[in-house]
C-alpha cells in the first residue's frame, strides 16, 4: 500500500530538505551528510524525503535511494527511537557477540531487524563498529558500549527506559 503525504506534510519535507542541505552544502559529497540530519528526527528516512534530497541536489533518485539503502546506519523503514546495534565482526564473535545477542533478544523480545511493540528499541547487527580492542560491542544510537557481558547489556538496555 502506498501512502500519499499531504500538501502541508511535503511541504514541511522539503523545507526540512532545504534546510539541511543550506547547512551542509549542495555538493555531491555532503550527501551522507544531509541524509544523516534527516534522519535525527525520525531515525529513518522516508521516500518523499529522498525524492526532495534527489530534486535539491540534482541527481537521480536511484542514486540517493541506493545510498540511503547501502550504508548501514541510514534506514528507509520506520525504526524505534534507540536503534541497538549489536557487533558481529570476527574479533566481537570470539570475545562471545553471539551471547550478547541473545542476551539482547531476550531481553528485547525481538528478533534481528524487528522493532519492539512499544517502538522504543528497533535490534540490528552490524559488520564491525571499529573498536575490536573492546568487543564483543554493541552501539545505541550513536553510543558505542564495548567489554559486554549479557548482564552488562541488558543494565544498558534498562538504563534507556
Amino acid at each position: 500500500m502506498i501512502m500519499l503525504c499531504s500538501c502541508r506534510e511535503v511541504k514541511i519535507v522539503r523545507e526540512d530538505v532545504k534546510e539541511a542541505v543550506q547547512r551542509c552544502g549542495r555538493e555531491k559529497h555532503q550527501l551522507l551528510e544531509i541524509l544523516g540530519q534527516l534522519q535525527k528526527g525520525t531515525n529513518f528516512l522516508e521516500r518523499d524525503t529522498l525524492v526532495a534530497v534527489a530534486e535539491e541536489l540534482d541527481l537521480p533518485l536511484a542514486e540517493v535511494y541506493g545510498t540511503a539503502t547501502f550504508y548501514s546506519l541510514y534506514s528507509t523503514k520506520p525504526r524505534g527511537r534507540y536503534v541497538v546495534r549489536v557487533c558481529e565482526s570476527a574479533p566481537c564473535h570470539i570475545d562471545g557477540a553471539a551471547d550478547i545477542l541473545a542476551a539482547v533478544k531476550a531481553h528485547l523480545g525481538v528478533a534481528v531487524d524487528e522493532t519492539t511493540d512499544n517502538s522504543q528499541f528497533t535490534l540490528e547487527t552490524t559488520s564491525c563498529l571499529g573498536v575490536c580492542s573492546v568487543g564483543p560491542a554493541m552501539m545505541i544510537n550513536d553510543e558505542v558500549y564495548g567489554n559486554l557481558t549479557p548482564d552488562r547489556a541488558v543494565e544498558i538496555l534498562q538504563s534507556y527506559n
